[in-house]
């Protein structure tokens, strides 16, 4: 049975011009094992990287019916690959049996998270 769905979508030229004017965003955005990835990556990949977990938290929170607020942070939600590369989701350092998905293309990140009961 489905508790919740989230949909999210970030336009990513939008994006850089935030992270232009302020660069510590990613850091408001990212924990701290998203920023080494996040790191790691070139230029063109962190913005869709950054894009594609910033739609995620959103969704999440949307699914989980708070939205991002005092009862679940940007940093409370944590997205990392698993070993075949598929996003999964940990939510206050535990790991969630939810569902997400994330896409992006030139202009646009976007993410869908599905939570059961």
């Amino acid at each position: 049975m489905i508790k919740g769905i989230g949909l999210d979508i970030v336009e990513l030229p939008r994006l850089k011009n935030i992270i232009t004017r302020t660069p510590r965003f990613v850091n408001k955005v990212l924990t701290m094992r998203e920023y080494e990835i996040y790191q790691s990556l070139k230029p063109h990949r962190q913005l869709e990287f950054l894009g594609g977990r910033f739609a995620a938290k959103e969704a999440y929170a949307k699914a989980l019916g708070t939205g991002i607020g005092e009862h679940c942070r940007l940093h409370d939600i944590e997205i990392i690959a698993n070993d075949l590369g598929a996003p999964v989701l940990y939510f206050c350092n535990e790991l969630t049996s939810d569902f997400i998905s994330i896409t992006h293309t030139e202009k646009y990140a976007a993410a869908q998270v599905i939570i059961l009961v």
